[in-house]
């Protein structure tokens, strides 16, 4: 198993679990392109572009910075050009970019709507819609959509009807793309996590304490997994990221624990079915 020579586009891929993902694959010599917003140091979000392209580099992989936003298609497609000149093609897309606001249907105005509806759903359409001449001659090419299992209740929307539509519209992108490229051999699946995940986003919107939460690398492997398997046969599914690790034979988790000893917290729309069959001992707050 190896994504040596491999080219892969992270989109929002400044920081965690993006930039997870990309050390993962450059870790065997992989090219790593991050387009993602951030030129300049958050206050409260820290990496950007340049730093995480740096992280790249020294953990063994090449890189490519590139800064845009996924809200607008002639950024997108200039991006994706300049990735396959660079690197002589694309082989994996990963629709990280995500923008959150777990605010109910007052508290949400058009403004905080049309960004998560913009980012999530259509950022990784158009995304998928541009890498797609770049994969479709690629060599077991993959697009992974970091988004959840579409599980249609009411308890995942009541709360923050808008995020949890523009969470979904990534989904529903998967669940659409897949059948639409299947017989063109690229695959198109989802990555969501069991637990939280320890991101600087999340401690900023949701404020998870560390423990509760596991480090980005879960999803990463998890994610490095998908990305061996075969285009042709894999693609349409909505993976957790726990499961595809056991499945692959992991059986400790605590390395990717903060704190081993805590009780970790269960993520927004993991499927009633899921919890029913994981071993792990999870709190749910819903």
């Amino acid at each position: 198993m190896s994504l040596k020579g491999k080219t892969l586009f992270i989109t929002g891929g400044s920081r965690g679990i993006g930039l997870a993902i990309g050390l993962k694959a450059a870790r065997d010599g992989a090219n790593v392109v991050i387009f993602a917003k951030t030129a300049e140091p958050h206050p409260k979000l820290p990496g950007t572009v340049y730093s995480a392209a740096a992280e790249i580099e020294a953990a063994g992989g090449r890189s490519l910075a590139i800064i845009g936003d996924v809200r607008f298609e002639d950024q997108i497609a200039a991006a994706m050009a300049l990735a396959a000149e660079t690197f002589g093609g694309i082989d994996i897309l990963v629709n990280n970019a995500s923008a959150i606001s777990l605010s109910d249907t007052e508290a949400t105005d058009a403004k905080r709507y049309d960004l998560m509806d913009q980012i999530n759903g259509r950022g990784a359409f158009f995304c998928t819609r541009a890498a797609a001449p770049y994969l479709v001659a690629a060599k077991n090419p993959h697009v992974l959509n970091l988004s959840p299992p579409l599980d249609m209740k009411a308890k995942w929307f009541a709360p923050h009807v808008a995020y949890t539509i523009a969470k979904f519209n990534m989904s529903l992108c998967t669940l659409g793309h897949a059948a639409e490229y299947a017989d063109r051999g690229v695959a198109v699946n989802s990555l969501w996590p069991l637990t939280a995940i320890d991101t600087a986003a999340v401690r900023n919107v949701i404020g998870t304490e560390r423990g509760a939460a596991r480090k980005a690398e879960i999803v990463a492997d998890a994610a490095y997994v998908i990305f061996q398997k075969p285009a042709l046969s894999c693609t349409g599914n909505f993976f957790i990221d726990e499961e595809v690790l056991r499945e692959a034979g992991v059986t400790d988790f605590s390395a990717y624990a903060h704190d081993p000893a805590a009780d970790l917290l269960a993520d927004y729309f993991v499927p009633e079915e899921v919890f029913e069959r994981s071993p792990t001992k999870l709190n749910r707050f819903y």
